[in-house]
């Protein structure tokens, strides 16, 4: 078994990962807020938001800004593009069709149940399909039972996330909520990659390797190259969003802005 390192940067990568996810999380959960507010079309694309926070922003990001910590000594790890786009599009996809089972749905816990259980074992698919993307000279295997108790706290995590985007208002409440989105999304990112076995003959280079089979057997895009500068696109996308929400109104004066027209079109009528 080849040695791994994932903390290769120490504590950079944990805390940028964590820090990401909690950012992701606090935006999704303001975006769900605000989808309360609203009915029809104007809820569907609050939550579409909420989806690409929390699947872009706070599970994607999160996993990516970590891998950037993981290395195998003396060896080169690139990146499928296609592979890694692939698997963040995945995520938000499942995040938000989560996010409308609950959303347009009756508030039953039957409901918010099958919604928690869709985004677990999506994030979880995001998780290794995203480890999929990665190209190295080697293979890599799993240990079932910690690849099955990552799903499970994907699934917890997802539940909780959705319980907690139907009942909490306030601005601190929100973000006590984000953390303990974090702490579990990167919980169960790391508790993946402790379920990660490498194995395989160890090389000094590409170039060795390209000498052996007679082509290199790493293709891909180089973190450098790719990933690095997708990440910092995406941080730039969230540093606006958060811009955005921020100037944008409070669920409940959306509400009482609301009951104030409906008041006035009855005044109107009245008057006519």
């Amino acid at each position: 078994m080849v040695s791994i390192h994932n903390f290769s940067y120490g504590l950079l990568n944990p805390g940028l990962a964590f820090a990401m996810s909690c950012l992701g999380g606090f935006l999704g959960l303001r975006c769900m807020i605000l989808a309360r507010a609203y009915r029809g079309a104007a809820r569907a694309r609050w939550l579409v938001l909420a989806s690409v926070s929390i699947g872009a922003v706070g599970i994607w990001s999160m996993h990516f800004i970590a891998m950037l910590g993981f290395t195998i000594p003396g060896e080169p790890i690139r990146y499928n593009v296609v592979t890694t786009i692939a698997s963040m599009l995945l995520a938000v996809a499942v995040v938000g069709a989560g996010l409308f089972i609950v959303g347009f749905g009756n508030g039953g816990w039957s409901r918010l149940v099958a919604g928690g259980v869709v985004i677990g074992v999506g994030v979880a698919a995001m998780h290794y399909l995203g480890m999929a993307a990665m190209s190295m000279p080697m293979s890599i295997s799993y240990s079932l039972p910690l690849v099955a108790l990552s799903v499970l706290i994907a699934i917890v995590a997802g539940t909780a996330a959705l319980w907690i985007g139907t009942w909490v208002r306030t601005i601190k409440a929100t973000l006590g909520a984000a953390v303990v989105m974090g702490v579990a999304v990167t919980g169960m990112h790391y508790t993946g990659m402790a379920a990660l076995h490498v194995t395989g003959m160890a090389t000094s280079s590409t170039g060795s390797i390209a000498g052996l089979t007679g082509t290199a057997s790493v293709s891909g895009a180089t973190a450098g190259t790719f990933l690095i500068p997708l990440l910092l696109v995406i941080s730039l996308a969230t540093f606006l969003l958060t811009l955005s929400i921020s100037m944008t109104p409070s669920e409940e004066e959306i509400l009482a802005d609301q009951e104030m027209r409906r008041r006035l079109e009855y005044l109107e009528q009245r008057n006519q």
